[in-house]
């Protein structure tokens, strides 16, 4: 399916940086609740990725990540997540995460 570049633009995709993780259990599938700061724009979101393959959480503070960020919350659990951080699948199909390869401002857009 073809899409037109205005569609493209109004998926809002920026970097954030992962301020807290810790671990949920609760989820159907084992999980990492993510407090991102996206800068004064946007401020700080929150995430549940399926990560635990692998990433513990205390590794992931600190990482810079791309999300979107225009998606409406999704309840997830007992959890409301705000923003769907983006990864990539592995050979086994787990999540491996897409950031950028060099420091960037906190709440760049994507383009």
């Amino acid at each position: 399916m073809t899409i037109s570049f205005d569609d493209f633009q109004k998926v809002d995709i920026r970097v954030g940086r992962i301020t807290h993780a810790e671990p949920y259990p609760e989820a159907r599938k084992p999980a990492i609740k993510l407090w991102l700061d996206f800068g004064d724009e946007i401020g700080t979101r929150k995430s549940s990725a399926q990560l635990t393959a692998h990433y513990r959480p205390e590794e992931l503070v600190g990482r810079q990540v791309l999300a979107v960020v225009n998606f409406p919350p999704r309840q997830i659990g007992r959890f409301m997540s705000e923003v769907l951080v983006l990864g990539l699948p592995d050979a086994a199909g787990e999540v491996v995460l897409i950031g950028p390869d060099q420091e960037v401002a906190t709440g760049g857009r994507m383009f």
